[in-house]
């Protein structure tokens, strides 16, 4: 235990270290909001607070993006995040996260300071970084574009990966279970791999590039490790569009609805902020937990936070 808080103490003091250099300010904002994360992928715990609903942050990004309005400048932060039903070696419903956000910075950018901060606080992976495009991975490991390809062409490369599935999948879960099962696993041990340009159907809060053929400009980061890579990060050239920012929370809401899942409120004071501008900047979001697991070389989770979700 003694270790563990020894090892994790270093870790922050070196993350914030490594923001004071750069001139970014540390931001805190709260934990319990009036409105959830959309977002079909990720359930919000709720909260009854003094008589009202609150739901429990999945990430700082709304409150953080709104103090970029206001004129915070360059910031990050340090929190606990909580995501319901999401527990098992690599997933604990509480968590650590990293946040951080930068004025005038290109996607580009951020991916090399991303590396920067990544090869410091894990000093045994090696100094060379792979940045490949999504499309190229699926290129090199599958032969498909998948950016172009049709539904048909991705059920036929999952059948012959010999993944098995229950029910109906639509392409972007297709593509998921195609990056899982047979691209994260051609990433190699002890380096870096950042992958970029990701389906326009993937965009969330990403700007959509000006190609003929728009791609997100977002980015994840992952580890290579010998039981298989670990994300470690997602990344974005954020989306500063009032309009978009409102139509993409409500499309949310809508496939939520098609999915039979729970209505959330959404965030009217994150939408409001938008539409007064916000500027130019590039953001990510990093798990700290994973980060120190793959610090101190443990496969599960569970054995580097202090008190596990079993035990807290």
């Amino acid at each position: 235990m003694r270790q563990l808080i020894e090892k994790k103490a270093q870790m922050l003091h070196d993350i914030r270290a490594f923001f004071y250099e750069r001139g970014v300010l540390e931001v805190e904002t709260p934990a319990l909001s009036q409105a959830g994360n959309t977002d079909p992928s990720i359930e919000s715990f709720q909260v009854d607070a003094l008589g009202k609903q609150r739901y429990l942050h999945t990430s700082p990004e709304y409150p953080m993006k709104r103090m970029l309005v206001a004129g915070s400048g360059d910031i990050y932060q340090i929190c606990k995040v909580w995501r319901a039903g999401e527990l098992g070696y690599r997933h604990n419903p509480e968590f650590t996260m990293l946040e951080w956000y930068r004025l005038g910075f290109t996607y580009h950018q951020l991916m090399q300071e991303v590396e920067t901060l990544l090869l410091s606080v894990l000093p045994l992976i090696q100094s060379t970084s792979r940045f490949v495009s999504y499309q190229q991975l699926f290129l090199e490991v599958l032969g498909i574009d998948p950016h172009i390809a049709s539904y048909s062409e991705l059920q036929l490369c999952m059948d012959s990966a010999q993944i098995d599935v229950v029910g109906e999948l639509d392409s972007d879960a297709i593509l998921d279970l195609l990056m899982t099962h047979c691209i994260e696993p051609s990433f190699a041990e002890n380096s870096l791999t950042f992958v970029y340009d990701y389906p326009a159907t993937q965009k969330a809060l990403a700007e959509l590039s000006d190609d003929e053929l728009p791609v997100a400009q977002r980015f994840e980061v992952y580890l290579g490790t010998k039981e298989g890579a670990v994300e470690l990060g997602n990344g974005y050239q954020e989306l500063t569009d009032a309009q978009e920012n409102v139509e993409v929370l409500h499309s949310d809401l809508e496939k939520r609805k098609a999915r039979g899942m729970a209505d959330i409120p959404v965030d009217n004071h994150f939408l409001s902020a938008m539409q007064q501008g916000l500027p130019k900047c590039a953001g990510v979001a990093i798990g700290l937990d994973r980060l120190l697991m793959c610090q101190l070389n443990k496969k599960n989770l569970q054995e580097i936070i202090s008190f596990a979700w079993t035990v807290a």
